[in-house]
């Protein structure tokens, strides 16, 4: 089935959706398609890295009485099982993306990086047993690939994992594994790669490197990269992201339950020569940008030196065909930022 007739058989049939991490960068693009499908959707966010602005801006793109009627917010913490239990009842389906999601911040901070990925996630595996959802699909990380040297990354190989998120997001793979083992609750898990888009944030410490980079470029000053700029990434559009959510709830095959699936663009690109595309991208539309040579830092403790994935399995079993390569996405997402700069 196309993306496009999937989306129309969501539209057809109202169900009711949690996503967790609701005003995060990948929630809030998930809610706002769900409510253009005519879904209802309960949110859940701490704000602990998602921002209240991303809410306005789905309130922006799905018109204000479809916010006000078909999505509620709850500002709370899945750390707590009680809360857990709360938002989980009479819910069709779970999109679980609330996590504290930095490889360096986990170093720095183990203990919060366990308390969010690993407790949060598995108080939402209960919750969503005990309440009987239908599908239970959850955000994992290419992060969990660690030293393995095989590329592309399978889902059947892993190596060993270089931080506590890396860790963490791993356990939460064999956690959801058991819970459908043990109590035939229907999960799936996603392992991102690189994820980029329109809304995702350029400020903290930790920022992801799209629009780091972006920022920078802007705002005339020098980029900073971490290490030599040879380390390659695999980076996937948001759009591919909310056609990976939304097959992986819909399946009705029970092979992929229990199951992990790369979502992903199938191709590396270094991080320099990134700058370098991006750069070229402004200057084409004509923005005068102050030429500086990359500033470069220390090498990140728990950092993957290359990465890229084999999207063939999620092809293969969940119809996934991607709407968005690298470049037509990236088009978009610096024409996003050029609107608001």
């Amino acid at each position: 089935m196309s993306f496009e007739n999937l989306k129309q058989a969501v539209a057809s049939d109202r169900k009711t959706w949690l996503v967790t991490g609701a005003a995060g960068f990948i929630g809030s693009h998930l809610v706002e398609s769900l409510l253009h499908l005519n879904q209802k959707v309960i949110g859940i966010d701490n704000f602990s890295s998602g921002s209240r602005q991303n809410l306005v801006a789905i309130e922006t793109k799905v018109g204000a009485e479809c916010y006000a009627h078909h999505f509620s917010f709850i500002e709370a913490d899945i750390r707590h099982f009680e809360t857990c239990q709360t938002v989980c009842r009479d819910v069709d389906y779970v999109l679980h993306h609330a996590a504290l999601s930095s490889v360096p911040l986990s170093v720095e901070n183990p203990l919060d990086s366990y308390a969010s990925n690993v407790t949060g996630s598995l108080n939402l595996m209960r919750a969503s047993q005990l309440a009987r959802v239908k599908r239970f699909v959850y955000a994992s990380s290419s992060a969990v690939y660690g030293d393995n040297t095989t590329l592309p990354n399978r889902e059947d190989k892993t190596g060993r994992q270089l931080s506590p998120y890396a860790v963490g997001k791993y356990a939460c793979e064999l956690y959801a594994r058991n819970f459908f083992d043990c109590y035939r609750l229907p999960t799936i898990g996603l392992r991102y790669f690189n994820i980029f888009g329109p809304r995702q944030s350029a400020q903290g410490a930790y920022a992801a490197v799209i629009p780091c980079f972006i920022n920078e470029i802007l705002n005339n000053a020098p980029v900073q990269i971490y290490g030599d700029g040879k380390s390659s990434r695999d980076f996937c559009y948001i759009e591919n992201v909310v056609q990976a959510n939304l097959r992986s709830a819909l399946t009705d095959s029970s092979e992929c339950f229990g199951q992990v699936f790369n979502v992903c663009g199938g191709e590396q690109i270094s991080i320099l020569a990134l700058y370098r595309l991006i750069k070229r991208h402004f200057e084409d539309k004509g923005l005068e940008i102050a030429i500086h040579d990359a500033v470069h830092r220390d090498f990140r403790p728990g950092e993957i030196r290359h990465s890229v994935g084999d999207v063939s399995k999620l092809t293969d079993r969940l119809g996934y065909r991607p709407t968005h390569l690298f470049n037509d996405g990236l088009t978009e997402t610096l024409d996003w930022y050029l609107q608001r700069r």
